[in-house]
């Protein structure tokens, strides 16, 4: 499943399968249709309208927080964490996303990771996030985490975070485009107790 996880950059991923999934598409230039888009927050490295567009069928099911919801246009189902949303075999569960120590992404805006279950594989994308309590109750075979720092995780918040959940193995993104490097990944890669992989774009 590893395998089908396209990074696009920043915090853009593609999952690749019988259903394309996007998470947080934005900077697209070679795009597939989508079957499901995954939007975390309103933020615009988050939300792309633009990108939405280009991968958005008639039948795409969109599903995002409410006040990124406002923009979008089609099947969007709103969530807020706690929510699971089953879309065919693929089963999506909001988790929340927050800020603890910075103003960025206050826990009040009911902004969202997603654990993603598909192909048998629960697949944890964090969103913009610090380490929080919640991460203790998440189970996940595969988790992608924010590494570049200053309005998420740094390296070594990430690698405790990822210390924490033990999925199978960990994949860095949130980083090498506004905030981050590819230094933070290979930190986090440093820190984690379980295997990661850094992949390029």
């Amino acid at each position: 499943m590893v395998e089908n996880i396209v990074w696009l950059g920043h915090s853009s991923v593609r999952i690749d399968g019988e259903k394309v999934i996007y998470i947080d598409p934005w900077k697209l230039t070679d795009p597939k249709k989508a079957d499901l888009i995954l939007i975390s927050h309103s933020h615009y490295d988050h939300l792309s309208v633009e990108d939405v567009a280009k991968i958005r069928k008639e039948d795409t099911v969109i599903i995002t927080t409410k006040d990124a919801a406002a923009g979008l246009a089609g099947d969007v189902r709103i969530v807020q964490p706690g929510d699971v949303v089953q879309v065919g075999e693929i089963s999506v569960e909001a988790v929340p996303s927050y800020n603890t120590d910075k103003d960025f992404h206050p826990r009040e805006s009911g902004w969202v990771g997603f654990v993603v279950t598909v192909g048998g594989k629960r697949i944890y994308y964090c969103g913009d996030t610090d380490l929080i309590p919640e991460m203790e109750t998440i189970r996940a075979d595969i988790m992608l985490v924010p590494v570049g720092g200053t309005y998420t995780m740094t390296a070594e918040e990430a690698a405790r975070a990822v210390n924490t959940v033990r999925p199978e193995i960990a994949i860095p993104i949130h980083y090498d485009d506004i905030v981050g490097s590819v230094e933070d990944a290979r930190r986090f890669k440093d820190l984690c107790e379980v295997p990661v992989e850094i992949k390029s774009v």
